[in-house]
């Protein structure tokens, strides 16, 4: 029986990062025992671990006649070891924990120069009976590289204040710098019904990478989407899954789609961790942090991502409930003399609503079709004050019925705006009110596919 001193699968953690390989001894029908060593054990929760099943091999046919095992690990920084007497339950061959572990293995195979060699063929789960310190006198625990409760109250706390979406994200992103030490993280939303997630805040990186795209279930970006778990890689991997480079353009002319806008991603990631935003039963989007050093992401860093997500999700969809100011919104500016200097072309491809703005391509999808209603309207009746809920109840937009994401997309929409630096601009009015800002004369050009 252990005592309150025992340690715990919370309490070595670290111990099951994959820096150090683990041993596992495992006995046939006859008792003739076997032991060898076992790329990964996964932490599930405090019950459970999960070993890679990547060969048909002695220990594999073992577990399937005597499913009792037991496992060696050891703590990285510590230098001690546990022993892990485990029992076998089942293995697991999709779904979350296959994607995380899968996710680890191929930067565990990177790291080792085996990346030709490691395939996750299944999770195999056991049940944790019991863990047992072994004799030594080990080191000093490292010093944590921040105050992670603190860190994610002072996040919590910023979050909390925010009235706006805008206001969320950046208030999330300078928290994560200031009080968390990340250097390198963006968040993006997940459009469900064209099964991609677009980038509509980061931090850290020479451009901004707003409106750039993600498959679902490329990379760990998108494998968090789709499973809605987190993922998390300590090393650097050039397995093809996980890789994220710069994709080329679906066409060259731009007559049936937008360029892609490149991914703001660091070229050289070492650590990476995508944790979904979660609200209920549905997944919102990701937040991703990375940097271009080893092991930079841990398991009390995942825990604290996982708790801030949580919160992101659950500002973002009450900001997606609130209905819309029902004060009048602010009077609009006059328009400056340079309106009358030389027009601005914008061009919009139906075909999947593309739009560019002088040849430049500016957005596509809902929020290009958000665009081209405003400036149509605007160009047919002079008007520029509009409101979320005219946007919600016009079906030619594509919004779905649920979870719509219009504050998000509209947000991407002004991002991109500023950043193309054109006389045309989107503000804020009020909550559910945005302006349509134009300060040059406007030709729109209506493409057919």
């Amino acid at each position: 029986m252990s005592d309150d001193r025992s340690p715990t699968l919370h309490s070595i953690r670290a111990c099951l990062e994959g820096a150090i390989p683990a041993n596992i001894a495992t006995c046939d029908a006859d008792g003739t025992p076997n032991v060898a060593y076992l790329s990964q054990v996964f932490y599930v929760d405090e019950d459970h671990v999960a070993l890679s099943f990547q060969f048909f091999n002695k220990t594999r046919r073992n577990i399937l006649v005597n499913p009792c095992a037991t496992v060696l690990v050891l703590d990285p920084v510590t230098a001690r070891y546990y022993r892990l007497y485990l029992h076998y339950l089942r293995t697991e061959t999709e779904g979350p924990l296959f994607e995380r572990m899968r996710a680890q293995l191929a930067g565990i195979a990177s790291h080792e120069g085996m990346a030709e060699v490691f395939a996750l063929k299944g999770s195999d789960v056991y049940a944790v009976q019991r863990i047992e310190p072994l004799p030594g006198e080990g080191l000093a625990p490292a010093r944590p590289r921040a105050d992670l409760l603190n860190g994610v109250r002072l996040c919590s706390q910023h979050l909390a204040r925010c009235t706006g979406l805008d206001a969320l994200l950046q208030a999330l992103l300078t928290g994560l710098n200031k009080h968390l030490g990340v250097q390198h993280a963006m968040v993006l939303m997940l459009d469900a019904q064209a099964g991609q997630l677009y980038t509509v805040a980061s931090f850290g990186y020479p451009r901004s990478g707003v409106g750039s795209e993600i498959r679902l279930g490329q990379g760990v970006i998108g494998v968090a989407a789709r499973e809605a778990t987190p993922v998390r890689i300590g090393h650097v991997t050039h397995a093809a899954l996980y890789q994220h480079g710069l994709r080329k353009s679906l066409q060259a002319d731009g007559t049936t789609t937008g360029p892609e806008i490149p991914y703001p991603g660091l070229a050289q990631p070492h650590s990476q961790m995508a944790v979904p935003l979660i609200s209920g039963e549905r997944t919102l989007g990701v937040l991703f942090v990375e940097s271009p050093l080893d092991l930079q992401f841990r398991y009390p860093e995942e825990d604290a991502l996982v708790a801030l997500a949580g919160q992101l999700a659950a500002a973002i969809e009450l900001l997606q409930a609130a209905p819309d100011d029902p004060t009048e919104a602010a009077p609009p500016r006059a328009l400056p003399a340079s309106a009358q200097g030389q027009p601005l072309r914008v061009r919009h491809f139906p075909v999947n609503d593309s739009v560019f703005i002088n040849d430049a391509y500016l957005i596509k999808g809902v929020a290009g079709a958000i665009f081209w209603k405003l400036l149509r309207e605007h160009a047919r009746t002079g008007r520029s004050d509009f409101s979320n809920r005219e946007l919600r109840l016009d079906r030619s937009l594509g919004l779905p019925d649920v979870a719509d994401n219009l504050e998000a997309r509209l947000l991407l929409l002004q991002r991109r705006l500023q950043e193309s630096g054109t006389a045309i601009q989107i503000e804020k009015t009020g909550r559910g009110r945005l302006r349509l800002r134009v300060d040059a004369p406007v030709l729109l050009d209506d493409l057919a596919a």
